[in-house]
């Protein structure tokens, strides 16, 4: 999966041009407060279609491209929480702070996914909801619902999943940081292999952030060679309909319509390709998806 680099990436991600109006709501998981943004469409929005949102890498809740859908599903009668995964932080709010040390792990995301699906329940959600992830949330909603058949999901929406190859991930780790990285895949691997999993490599470059502290374990679930991180390769294991977003300008995950063509049936798998939307899918493509989500919970 390609990627921004940091500096561009928080930009993009902090721009904001519609202003929060969903609510935020908490949750007590392991020793942390889970926030989330909760939108409701109508008194009755726990008996109406709603969504379950998943962000993309380091990144949060509120960022543009989750609100502008929370946005435009509520201007269609459809609910959304939006979650920010507390990557190990308590009351994690906004992008990750490369100076924290990097303790999360890739897979932690679905014990917090199925927290929240509890949360909706408790509110007295009855019906199956859609689960919708963005760029690497995409990949961790699919590994969700892969997992967990039982869940009490309608559908899936992946918009701009992550695609993942070992080789494609090597090279984009060392044309953004300038240097290899299975030396340092070996080194967390003896780390792990002497029980010291949870100690911190320091100066250690690690997703966006340069040079910072990140346990062995947590660089290995992020770097480590495995296939259910190319999220295309999940989709056969999945048993709700899947609608896959993709934008044809889209420079940060790349692959994704030529991997996902072959899947699409019209039926349990459908691709939705947007002619100018990029990786965030702002304004108007924002529009797109949630006509496409409505057309997947009312119009069938």
């Amino acid at each position: 999966m390609k990627t921004l680099p940091f500096a561009s990436l928080a930009l993009s991600l902090s721009l904001v041009f519609t202003p929060l109006l969903a609510r935020e709501v908490s949750l007590a998981r392991n020793g942390l407060t889970l926030n989330a943004n909760l939108e409701t469409a109508g008194t009755d929005w726990q008996q109406r279609p709603f969504v379950l949102m998943t962000h993309g890498t380091l990144a949060h809740g509120a960022m543009e491209t989750m609100q502008g859908l929370q946005t435009a599903l509520k201007d269609r009668g459809i609910g959304s929480l939006s979650l920010t995964l507390s990557l190990g932080l308590d009351q994690r709010r906004g992008m990750y702070d490369c100076a924290q040390p990097h303790r999360h792990r890739h897979g932690d995301a679905l014990e917090e996914i199925g927290a929240w699906l509890a949360w909706l329940q408790s509110q007295g959600v009855t019906q199956p909801v859609v689960l919708l992830g963005h760029s690497r949330g995409g990949n961790q909603v699919a590994r969700y619902a892969a997992a967990h058949p039982e869940a009490a999901l309608s559908h899936l929406v992946l918009v701009a999943p992550q695609t993942w190859s070992e080789k494609g991930t090597a090279e984009e780790y060392e044309v953004r940081f300038g240097k290899p990285l299975a030396p340092l895949l070996e080194r967390a691997r003896q780390m792990q292999d002497e029980g010291k999993a949870d100690n911190l490599l320091e100066g250690v470059d690690f997703l966006y952030c340069p040079a910072t502290q990140t346990s062995a374990a947590a660089f290995l679930s992020y770097y480590a060679p495995d296939p259910a991180m190319d999220t295309p390769s999940l989709l056969s294991a999945i048993k709700v309909p899947v609608l896959v977003v993709a934008g044809s300008q889209d420079e940060v995950v790349k692959g994704l319509i030529e991997k996902v063509q072959p899947l699409a049936d019209g039926q349990r798998v459908q691709l939705l390709e947007l002619d100018g939307a990029d990786h965030f899918f702002r304004d108007l493509y924002a529009e797109d998806i949630a006509d496409a989500v409505q057309a997947l919970v009312v119009g069938e």
